[in-house]
């Protein structure tokens, strides 16, 4: 579960985002009462199994049953934990379309969570890794090979400029005023290719440095405000 909002005094409207169905809010009639028909199911970030009547489109589901799977649990004393759970289920209720399922996705946001439950993992690569997954899968990710004017392949050594509104990377030679963007190295540049391929775990497998981290996280940043129009309201609770 994703969301959930006030409906009346005993029901509420919750935001699920399954595999199956993808994202959708359903009516939980009863579920603020403290003996509700949903037992404890209902948690946000909480894993659940669910039955509910589909309704027409632009009509709440009904949710009629619900038991609980697995509940989040974010590591002890760390707020980048906590807060980044909150942050992935902003992500998915802003850049996901409602009833679009995609597995990938899903999979996404179940391996973070889990990783930000673990407390050998480092929460920063977890959600970092989630962030390009999810722009990746949304058809998001800039083009990191080659310069977005020149077309310049990218090599190592330089650093880059983040061309937000074009989707791509500047060469230091194109980068101009009017080219708006924050500098990228071309270490950060490789670690965010090995982030957005198939399957990747790099979060289990290295350790970011400081730079790489603010970097890899800065131009995903960059693109998802450029989408929405602003920055996820969670954001502001992440230190990294």
């Amino acid at each position: 579960m994703i969301r959930q909002a006030d409906f009346s005094e005993s029901s509420r409207v919750v935001t699920f985002f399954s595999k199956e169905f993808g994202k959708f809010s359903a009516l939980a009639k009863g579920a603020k009462r403290l003996k509700g028909p949903f037992d404890a199911a209902l948690d946000l970030l909480s894993m659940c199994r669910i039955v509910f009547i589909r309704k027409s489109s632009g009509t709440l589901s009904l949710l009629t049953q619900a038991s609980l799977d697995s509940r989040f649990s974010p590591v002890s004393g760390s707020l980048n934990s906590l807060y980044g759970g909150y942050y992935i289920a902003d992500l998915l209720c802003s850049l996901t379309e409602d009833e679009d399922p995609d597995p990938e996705v899903y999979r996404l946001a179940h391996a973070a969570l889990k990783e930000l439950s673990d407390p050998q993992a480092e929460p920063a690569a977890s959600i970092i890794q989630f962030e390009i997954g999810l722009l990746r899968q949304a058809g998001l990710f800039p083009n990191l090979s080659e310069c977005g004017v020149c077309g310049q392949l990218m090599t190592s050594g330089k650093k880059y400029a983040h061309w937000v509104s074009q989707g791509g990377l500047l060469c230091s030679d194109c980068r101009r005023e009017e080219y708006s963007g924050k500098s990228i190295s071309a270490g950060s540049v490789a670690v965010l290719k090995r982030m957005s391929g198939e399957g990747s775990q790099l979060s289990e497998r290295i350790r970011l440095t400081k730079d790489q981290t603010m970097e890899c996280h800065r131009l995903a940043v960059s693109v998802i405000t450029n989408v929405l129009g602003r920055k996820p309201g969670t954001l502001r609770y992440l230190n990294f």
